[in-house]
């Protein structure tokens, strides 16, 4: 799944779970699912900062520190 599917994925979860009139079980699995999705998003974006940080290694040609902020 890539990012922006998964994006928008999560964003319909959490429109759904903001407006209610949810069962707890149906609730409960919105939830997990947005779990699931937040990972995929997060993991997508962890590749694109280690990528940026290596394209900016070479860059510079020196150690781009990838915690920096961009």
């Amino acid at each position: 799944m890539g990012y922006e599917e998964a994006r928008e994925e999560l964003d319909s979860v959490v429109r759904r779970l903001e407006s209610g009139g949810l069962t707890l079980k149906e609730s409960l699995a919105l939830w997990e699912r947005g779990e699931e999705l937040a990972r995929v998003c997060e993991q997508w974006l962890e590749g694109a900062r280690a990528k940026l940080a290596v394209a900016m290694e070479e860059k510079t040609g020196g150690s781009a520190d990838p915690d920096a902020p961009f």
